[in-house]
């Protein structure tokens, strides 16, 4: 950590699997309503999990972290964990009133290789999250900042916006919101999104022609 905090007071879970990325760079190419769909609208996160950064695009393994209200103690800890390709998934309870994520934590999280950050709770400085390329989706701003006192836990499943999130879940996100794809069910989604992409353009032609159509008796 690049803190000096004592974590005697954080439970971090025996290490878990990652999906490649060569498996799930397909989920990144198509839209996150897609995804959704493929999933049967289950794993769709709730409304109130916004988009706060200027990059939309989210696609990562979950780093997932439970803390208390307000406090980020297990966050910073959480990072020394972070493999590339990471997105930290963070059950901040919901609470508005101070920020969990902000810039310098943005910074270790560039320097882990970590992509972006799904916080159901509040982060701050989102202006410079965006300028160091970051995605980062959360419930609220503030500029108001945490505790680290902990306590925490670190890789164990959490509910983040009304889903339950697993450590190496895949997070699929964009300017609609994330989705997530429980692990084991990759590649069962990578194989669906194209004939639902597929689907959605075939309606959509009918739509243009019916609308070229009545323009054309119009005329």
């Amino acid at each position: 950590m690049f803190i000096v905090a004592a974590t005697d007071r954080l439970f971090i879970a025996p290490s878990w699997d990652r999906m490649a990325v060569a498996k799930t760079r397909r989920l990144g190419q198509v839209p996150a309503a897609n995804v959704g769909d493929a999933l049967q609208r289950m794993t769709v996160m709730d409304g109130g999990i916004r988009l706060f950064t200027e990059r939309a695009a989210l696609l990562g393994n979950a780093l997932t972290v439970d803390v208390r209200s307000g406090d980020n103690l297990a966050i910073h800890r959480a990072l020394d964990e972070a493999r590339p390709g990471d997105v930290l998934v963070v059950n901040g309870h919901g609470d508005m009133t101070r920020a969990l994520i902000g810039d310098l934590i943005g910074e270790i999280m560039v320097n882990a290789g970590v992509v972006g950050a799904v916080v159901d709770g509040a982060v701050r400085d989102v202006q410079a999250l965006s300028e160091l390329g970051l995605a980062v989706y959360a419930r609220a701003v503030t500029p108001a900042g945490p505790f680290k006192d902990g306590p925490g836990t670190i890789g164990a499943p959490v509910a983040v916006g009304g889903v339950v999130v697993a450590a190496g879940d895949v997070l699929v996100g964009d300017s609609d919101g994330v989705v997530v794809v429980p692990r084991h069910r990759v590649m069962e989604v990578v194989e669906a999104v194209d004939g639902i992409g597929e689907k959605e353009e075939a309606l959509r032609q009918r739509i243009l022609a019916a609308r070229a159509g009545r323009a054309a008796v119009a005329l």
